[in-house]
């Protein structure tokens, strides 16, 4: 079966030519400019010998380079891997290399850290560096991508890829030590979007959506992105997470949906303003990406009189397994029901299902489940069981079918909603020569729901200081993952077993805070 993801686009350039598409600052996109932008960025890479079964990948913000530049790609029959901005040289090297990338985009003012990873790239032949306006600006190394889409044509037929061909690889955090690909669909990808659309956000062209999740984050990508698409609707694109911006954007373009993760609705909560912005057009607000606590939930609804639905996903499911869909069916502190086409159970520990009510790892199968991770079999087949997606998280259902998250198999830190997984911060600490011993925890923190704590034991009669530790930590890790404090030990609390017992560290750490 023939299917791609930019087939979304198509349909949409097709229906409403005309109608805005894509809204940044002063520049508004037409669904035909932006298809015709699209068909540019796909004839200039197939004449660079760009084409199905190539890797390309991207670090761009919430511009409308962001999706012209994806959809091109998809245009080929290429697979897409939107990279995070977020990252160190050396965590974008790994990821191009591991995902046999052959071509790369950058947006300009990130380029320092795009251009080391190229050039000790042994697979990425290809740097395009993407000025943030139209004004060309030839780089030192690679081609400015003004330049190529001067010289490019709107003639491109896309590519007629198959359903089940890798549209996109997006990376996980590092669970086992270094992240892996996870490698969607075009099945995958529209499916998940198309019910997003239909069933459960339910755009149409009357409405505006407002893109202030990152683009190379699933979540973002799909509920802000493709399903607004698919709903012919209009996006608002922010490229960071500014409250007066938003609230501003709000009220200049009417806008009607839009997601954010808890710790940017917190900001919103308590964010004041020096003026009034009509906040009526607002008509539902997902919220993903990491738990909702209830004093979040109701300070937000006692402000804004609007609810937060929450739901639930993964970068394996395209991300969409659960929501809570309306106002009138929303069960605070759920994640809701599993959307159309994905079922969910529990599992307990010795493979059998849960009955209603009864903890154990939530298991997901459907539309949305993966391939695989890229090149890695053993992790693909840990990872898809008996039929079954088996997430790490654990949660329980109750009667009527609705999701409750209750907490983590899997040891992972969840801060301001991006995933950090501690083995690839402690592997990283260990590198350094007076550090013995390392254990990287999450602790409680109100507005980012955690933060990264690294405790230690010295090698060492004289130990590296805060600021030594995170500037090594810096020289391999995105910010993000970096912890925000360190802590010695004489000795880390150890399990029968001889492993590092984190709860008992976590019990000993709230002490010592």
């Amino acid at each position: 079966m023939s299917l791609n993801l930019a087939d979304a686009l198509e349909m949409a350039a097709e229906a409403l030519p005309e109608s805005e598409a894509l809204v940044y600052e002063d520049t508004r996109i037409t669904y035909r400019q932006f298809a015709d932008g699209a068909r540019r960025v796909a004839w200039a890479l197939h004449e660079r010998g760009i084409g199905p079964g190539d890797k390309v990948a991207f670090l761009l913000p919430n511009t409308p380079h962001f999706p012209i530049i994806l959809y091109g790609i998809l245009y080929t029959g290429a697979t897409a891997a939107p990279m995070s901005i977020l990252l160190h040289w050396r965590e974008i090297l790994y990821q191009i290399d591991d995902a046999d990338v052959t071509a790369l985009f950058v947006f300009e003012p990130l380029a320092e850290q795009a251009e080391q990873a190229f050039a000790a790239s042994e697979k990425c032949r290809q740097l395009f560096v993407v000025e943030p306006t139209l004004v060309p600006n030839p780089p030192a190394t690679g081609e400015s991508f003004v330049m190529m889409m001067a010289n490019s044509r709107p003639e491109f037929a896309p590519y007629r890829s198959d359903a089940n061909d890798t549209a996109e690889i997006i990376y996980t955090s590092a669970y086992g030590g270094k992240p892996l690909g996870t490698e969607l669909t075009h099945y995958n990808l529209f499916q998940n979007a198309m019910i997003s659309q239909a069933f459960v956000q339910k755009f149409t062209p009357d409405d505006v959506c407002l893109c202030v999740l990152p683009l190379f984050h699933s979540f973002g990508q799909t509920a802000m992105l493709n399903a607004p698409l698919l709903g012919m609707s209009k996006s608002v694109l922010l490229p960071r997470f500014e409250p007066h911006k938003v609230f501003e954007a709000i009220a200049r373009e009417g806008v009607t949906l839009f997601g954010v993760v808890p710790s940017m609705a917190h900001l919103l909560t308590h964010y004041k303003p020096s003026e009034t912005f009509d906040l009526s057009s607002i008509r539902a607000l997902d919220v993903g990406g990491a738990a909702l606590s209830k004093d979040i939930y109701d300070a937000f609804l006692e402000r804004f009189n609007i609810p937060l639905l929450e739901g639930y996903g993964l970068t394996e499911t395209s991300p969409v397994v659960a929501y809570n869909v309306d106002e009138a069916t929303n069960r605070p502190g759920s994640v809701g029901k599993p959307i159309f086409h994905c079922e969910v159970r529990i599992r307990r520990d010795d493979g059998s299902f849960a009955d209603a009510g009864e903890e154990g790892e939530v298991v997901v199968r459907g539309h949305n489940v993966m391939k695989g991770y890229y090149k890695k079999p053993e992790q693909t087949a840990m990872a898809l069981r008996d039929g079954w997606l088996h997430t790490g998280d654990l949660g329980r259902l109750d009667e009527d079918g609705y999701l409750y998250l209750t907490g983590l198999k899997k040891d992972l830190i969840i801060r301001a909603g991006m995933n950090i997984y501690p083995r690839e911060i402690e592997e990283i600490l260990l590198l350094h020569p007076d550090v013995a011993e390392a254990a990287v925890i999450g602790m409680p923190e109100p507005v980012r729901g955690e933060e990264v704590y690294g405790v230690l034991v010295s090698a060492s009669k004289t130990p590296p200081d805060q600021k030594a530790l995170r500037a090594h930590c810096f020289e391999y890790l995105a910010q993000f993952k970096c912890p925000r404090r360190f802590v010695y030990l004489d000795a880390l609390p150890r399990t029968d077993s001889g492993t590092i017992d984190k709860n008992a560290l976590r019990r000993e750490i709230a002490t010592m805070t």
